[in-house]
């Protein structure tokens, strides 16, 4: 097990790399190197978009962006000659013998209620459509949200006993680089593995301590009027991001459908249309496979999306149920940065961190 000094400074090293990368590529496509490197646009993902927060102990900040950020980057694309396509129209534009210009996609997963405080009204300034990706057990506050548990769990202990799967474990939780360790390592046991016990063991040892974990998603998720309002708004849709938010490709295959096409009807039932959409929970390699991709196109969505990094192609017409999606990540807010977002070739730096 390695300690906690040595885990920030790998978490410091890759977003380092990212960073690095991020600079090189900017510079490149300042200086005209980079032609053909947005491909046919991009499909943006979005968590939180708030007002920046300044706490010491932030293990999930890369999933919240300012206003202002999400403002910029709009601008910055629109002047790169990217054009707006709501992700549900995105097959018809792919399909198009002569496009407009690359196409830029906004998502937004988990429906954060500050999707519609602060993300929202940006997206109407500039008329720019986008989808929200629901899960129904914050909807209905039947599930929980680890990673917003966890961190405020951690950050009131001195000392994180915890059970990740091979037995109980002490972990110091006094310094800042401690709180991060342990952290990581939660998340780590719940990377690529099947998540419900785990969570079920952390939700437990919160309340114990006196956090409600559902009371964490009443406060940050949509609840369902608040979802519908949002879906009347005409540049709004919604899609299916499953019940639970499980990592898909760890559970029975009978579970695994069950999520999805539960999800679906949770949406049709706040919007009285089925979704065609739905976004893989975590969506990366470790979490949506080849199974799960047949699952999408069985049930009958239109697309679906990972979270693996790339640009949009030629290919991706044919590869509806794989696309890629670049994070607007909170730790890279610097408008020269866009372009080199829009690449998602910076993310290729972090690989070897």
């Amino acid at each position: 097990m390695h300690g906690p000094h040595t885990v920030a400074a790998r978490r410091m090293a890759k977003r380092a790399a990212i960073q690095g990368g991020l600079e090189a590529v900017s510079l490149l496509a300042r200086a005209g190197l980079m032609p053909g490197a947005r491909g046919l646009g991009a499909i943006f993902t979005l968590h939180h978009v708030r007002p920046a927060t300044h706490k010491q102990f932030d293990p999930a900040a890369h999933l919240s962006v300012t206003p202002e950020f999400l403002d910029t980057t709009i601008r910055h694309l629109k002047s790169e000659g990217y054009v707006p396509v709501a992700l549900e129209d995105l097959t018809s534009f792919l399909a198009l013998p002569e496009r407009p210009g690359p196409a830029m996609v906004f998502t937004l997963d988990d429906g954060y209620r500050d999707n519609d405080e602060f993300a929202r009204p940006v997206f109407e300034r500039h008329s720019i459509p986008y989808t929200i990706f629901v899960s129904g057990g914050f909807v209905d506050r039947t599930h929980s949200i680890w990673w917003e548990t966890a961190e405020q769990l951690i950050a009131k202990l001195d000392e994180f006993v915890f059970d990740f799967g091979d037995g109980e474990r002490a972990l110091r939780t006094r310094t800042m680089p401690e709180k991060y360790a342990a952290f990581d390592m939660l998340h780590k046991s719940l990377s690529c593995t099947e998540q419900q016990a785990v969570i079920a063991r952390l939700d437990t040892q919160a309340k114990d301590a006196g956090i409600c974990p559902t009371g964490i998603v009443d406060r940050e998720v949509m609840n369902e009027a608040e979802l519908r309002a949002i879906a009347e708004r005409p540049l709004s849709r919604l899609g299916a991001h499953t019940i639970g938010h499980v990592n898909l490709a760890h559970s029975p295959e009978a579970r695994m459908r069950d999520e999805i096409a539960k999800s679906a009807e949770r949406v049709a039932d706040i919007t009285g249309e089925t979704p065609k959409t739905l976004a893989y929970p975590y969506g990366d390699r470790c979490a949506a496979g080849p199974r799960e991709y047949a699952a999408a196109e069985d049930l009958g969505f239109e697309l679906a999306v990972t979270t693996n990094p790339g640009v949009l192609t030629e290919r991706s017409a044919g590869s509806r149920y794989t696309l890629p999606r670049i994070s607007l990540n909170g730790y890279y807010q610097r408008g020269r940065y866009v372009n080199a977002l829009a690449s998602g070739i910076p993310f290729a730096f972090s690989k070897s961190a």
